[in-house]
C-alpha cells in the first residue's frame, strides 16, 4: 500500500458566518488534508504539533481514520493553534479575528522513520522553512512532492519560499496567490512563470468557480459542483488538496491525464467539506456519497458535439 506523508497545521477554529458560528472546534490544515486522502487505498500520516490542550477525541478521529499520528508532536504546558474567522455574505471573502501561533511558532518537524520514505508527500500551508526541513528528512525520493501556500509566505518569507518551490513537482494556489506570486493578471501567464519557479504542475484553485491544472501547453478546467447550500468554506482548500494527493498516491499514476481525474475528486470531496462548519461533514461522509457525486460531476461537464 502507497504511503502519503502529509505536513500542516493541527488547530483550533473559531469561524462565524451568515449560518451561524461555532466555538473553538478542530481545524488546520492536517485534519482536513488527512479526513479527505482516507478515501483512498494508501497508508497515510500527519506531521504537525498540538497543546496538551488539545482533546483524545480529536486525536481518536484521526486514528480511526486510519491516520497515522506518530508524528505529531503534544507539547506539555502549550497551547494548540488557534484561528478565528468571519466570513462575509458572499462566503468569499473574511475577516480573521485571531490568530495565536502558540506551539506552531517553535514547530521543528519530526517525520516518522517508516514514512521517510512516503511515495507522496503533501506539503500544507506552513513557513517554507518547515516545508524543506521536511524534505530535507526524506531518505528517498518521493514520486510527488505537492505545496499548498499563500500570500501571507508570499509577503514575509518570499526568499525561502522560492528555495522550496524548486525541490516540489507541483504548487496548489488560489488565483489571487497566483497573481501576487507571479505578477501577471492572467492566470495562463501567471502559471507559465510559476512553472519556470520549479513545479511541473500548476493547480489554481478558483473557489466556487472550480480549478485549473496547468503543464507545459495543457491546461485543464474543472468546474466546482453548484450547490444549494453553502455553510463554511475553512478547509475546502486543503480537503481538495487530500483528495488531489490521495487519488494520486493511490493510483500510482503521475500524468497530466490521470491528474485531470486528481483534480475532479479534489474538487469532489470539497464540495462536501463546505456544507457543514469545520470537519463534521467529513467525518460523516461515507462512500457512496462520495461516487454519487463523483456521477454529477461526470454529467456536469459531459456532452456531445458535432465536429
Amino acid at each position: 500500500m502507497n504511503k502519503l506523508l502529509i505536513v500542516g497545521s493541527v488547530a483550533f477554529d473559531a469561524i462565524e458566518t451568515p449560518f451561524g458560528k461555532t466555538d473553538k472546534i478542530l481545524g488546520g490544515a492536517a485534519p482536513y488534508i488527512g479526513l479527505s486522502a482516507s478515501f483512498f487505498n494508501l497508508q497515510s500520516a500527519i506531521v504537525s504539533v498540538v497543546g496538551d490542550d488539545f482533546p483524545q477525541e480529536y486525536l481518536d478521529l484521526l486514528t480511526a481514520r486510519n491516520i497515522d499520528i506518530s508524528g505529531l508532536e503534544v507539547v506539555k504546558g502549550g497551547k494548540t493553534f488557534f484561528w478565528s474567522g468571519l466570513y462575509h455574505n458572499d462566503l468569499n471573502s473574511r475577516d480573521t479575528l485571531a490568530t495565536e501561533l502558540n506551539v506552531l511558532g517553535d514547530f521543528q518537524p519530526k517525520v516518522p522513520q517508516n514514512f521517510k520514505n512516503a511515495d507522496v508527500v503533501m506539503l500544507g500551508n506552513l513557513h517554507p522553512l518547515v516545508q524543506s526541513s521536511v524534505l530535507d528528512q526524506m531518505e528517498s525520493k518521493p514520486k510527488l512532492v505537492v505545496l499548498d501556500t499563500m500570500n501571507f509566505w508570499m509577503d514575509c518569507a518570499l526568499p525561502e519560499l522560492l528555495d522550496v518551490m524548486k525541490r516540489i513537482d507541483v504548487i496548489t494556489i488560489n488565483d489571487e496567490e497566483a497573481r501576487q506570486l507571479s505578477g501577471e493578471y492572467s492566470l495562463v501567464k501567471a502559471a507559465a512563470k510559476i512553472r519556470k519557479m520549479g513545479p511541473e504542475y500548476v493547480v489554481i484553485k478558483k473557489g466556487e468557480h472550480g480549478a485549473l491544472l496547468f503543464h507545459k501547453k495543457e491546461v485543464f478546467f474543472a468546474p466546482a459542483l453548484p450547490l444549494e447550500e453553502v455553510f463554511d468554506p475553512t478547509g475546502a482548500g486543503d480537503t481538495f488538496a487530500g483528495g488531489f494527493a490521495g487519488f494520486i498516491t493511490q493510483s500510482e499514476n503521475i500524468s497530466f491525464e490521470n491528474m485531470k481525474n486528481a483534480v475532479i475528486y479534489g474538487s469532489n470531496l470539497a464540495s462536501f467539506s463546505v456544507e457543514k462548519f469545520g470537519t463534521e461533514r467529513m467525518v460523516d461522509l461515507d462512500k457512496e456519497e462520495v461516487v454519487s457525486r463523483l456521477q454529477q460531476f461526470k454529467s456536469l461537464t459531459q456532452f456531445d458535439i458535432e465536429l
